[in-house]
């Protein structure tokens, strides 16, 4: 069967959060609709969307790219915007480079500004990863448009040194007056550089009929009117437009559109899967395993439980007879650390006098949730069953509910 002659490179998902106006699983559609071959996910500075995507394609016949669109931080001034720059995985390496650049540009800007990366970042986590150069928004184009040149030109050839044939010039044609006037010096640049144009269209929602819904998402997202002029915007031209509108769009510069293919072609990673990896509890006790401390934790919290209940010899074997069949099957089933973590900050928070709710869902099941303050709903008087909760058939997380004050 043939596929189509153009790929997009540059799509936003809902996880570009208030932002973007599609779901992963719609990319994967809308590719393969389009008999796309492949398609990317770039949403803003985060993967939450990576692993849905991947799977959507992959059961939808679509080869996944998975990339992010990043924040580079001006030399000049950090508390200025970033400037956008879209980088896509190609193999395993780039795949994890993405994720400690996704990590790095929250961890390591200010509260209160856009998460971002400097370019030293950037230069020592580029293995695997293929870099688009953002088009008019991103560091080049804004330089250009700046009047700058010869700062653009020296941007590009660092960027050219760090990507060695990894690097794009991306062109985007929204009918934007500011693309228009910055596409000249983009193709220049490129030719004199020796880098090939790439063609994309950033796309925030799936069809040209949803733009008025999404400039309302945009308002609600920055608390502003449809009817205020001096807003963020974005053109009814930012949908997932066919392979074959995109091609008349750059029918002068066809090349631009090959070099999607070209570059999908190159880009053969899909977000990996795993079981869930969780951190290691500060609460594990020097020299004892997670397993172990959790068991002295739920028997010392029981020890204080029935105390505090008065509690005779029958009434408390009781109870220990039912705490140790939930840890064994907690410890079989390799959930100890889960349940450490989850004590820590509940256990936290009542010591600070931040309400907590007393338990609810099947969660309120659990003897050792209880014994470790977890809930305050004793199960046992309730015959409330912990199978429902935990059970050696269950294949997913365990899953407590927990409700906080508002307040605090």
């Amino acid at each position: 069967m043939p596929h189509a002659d153009f790929v997009h490179l540059r799509v936003h998902s809902a996880y570009s959060l208030s932002e973007g106006a599609i779901k992963p699983d719609k990319i994967a559609t809308l590719a393969r609709d389009n008999a796309m071959p492949a398609v990317a996910i770039t949403d803003t500075s985060n993967l939450f969307g990576s692993i849905e995507f991947s799977q959507a394609c992959m059961g939808k016949g679509v080869q996944p790219i998975v990339g992010c669109q990043i924040g580079l931080a001006r030399a000049e001034q950090k508390l200025l915007p970033p400037d956008p720059l879209v980088l896509l995985a190609k193999d395993a390496t780039g795949f994890a480079n993405l994720s400690k650049l996704s990590s790095r540009s929250f961890l390591d800007t200010e509260p209160g500004l856009r998460p971002q990366i400097s370019l030293d970042t950037l230069r020592d986590h580029h293995e695997g990863l293929f870099l688009l150069t953002g088009g008019r928004f991103g560091p080049i184009g804004r330089l250009l448009g700046d009047g700058q040149r010869p700062e653009a030109a020296r941007l590009l050839a660092a960027l050219a040194e760090t990507f060695p044939d990894r690097l794009a010039v991306e062109l985007e044609r929204h009918e934007l007056p500011a693309e228009r006037a910055v596409e000249p010096g983009l193709i220049a640049l490129a030719d004199e550089a020796g880098l090939p144009l790439v063609a994309t269209n950033e796309c925030f929602f799936a069809t040209e009929t949803m733009h008025e819904a999404h400039d309302a998402l945009l308002c609600i997202a920055e608390g502003r009117l449809l009817s205020e002029a001096e807003r963020r915007r974005v053109t009814p031209h930012h949908w997932f437009k066919p392979a074959a509108r995109m091609r008349a769009l750059f029918a002068d510069l066809p090349d631009a559109c090959d070099n999607t293919l070209a570059i999908a072609r190159r880009c053969a990673i899909a977000a990996p899967t795993r079981k869930p990896l969780l951190p290691i509890c500060p609460k594990v006790r020097e020299g004892a395993t997670e397993a172990e401390t959790l068991r002295a934790m739920a028997e010392e919290g029981l020890a204080l439980r029935l105390a505090a209940m008065g509690a005779d010899a029958a009434t408390a074997a009781t109870y220990r007879e039912r705490l140790a069949l939930e840890l064994g099957i907690i410890e079989q089933m390799g959930f100890p650390g889960y349940f450490l973590i989850v004590a820590d900050f509940i256990q936290w928070a009542k010591s600070q006098g931040i309400p907590v709710g007393p338990g609810r869902g099947s969660g309120a099941g659990s003897l050792a949730a209880w014994a470790l303050l977890i809930t305050d709903i004793d199960p046992i008087p309730f015959n409330l069953l912990f199978e429902r909760f935990l059970n050696p058939e269950r294949v997913s997380m365990p899953d407590f509910d927990i409700d906080f004050c508002q307040e605090r």
